[in-house]
């Protein structure tokens, strides 16, 4: 599975408007990928966690498949609209 199929999957099984939730991906460098989530503003809050939790928790699983299947780091920006 890709990266963002990953994270879309992750993200939009947490947000109320999942049709709302935008994820795209870019190769920064060699060894980085930065993933982009953009949710709905009133969505923020189930993203995020308390504490940052889940979102930290959406890192920690896509950073692990990414180290199995790419052997790259992945950095995750997640922002509203």
């Amino acid at each position: 599975m890709d990266l963002a199929e990953l994270t879309t999957y992750l993200v939009k099984n947490l947000v109320s408007e999942p049709e709302m939730v935008s994820v795209k991906r870019f190769d920064d460098e060699e060894d980085i990928i930065t993933i982009q989530v953009l949710v709905g503003s009133d969505d923020m809050k189930a993203v995020i966690g308390a504490g940052g939790k889940i979102a930290n928790a959406i890192r920690t699983i896509v950073q692990a498949s990414a180290s199995i299947h790419y052997q790259k780091k992945v950095r995750i920006n997640i922002d509203s609209f």
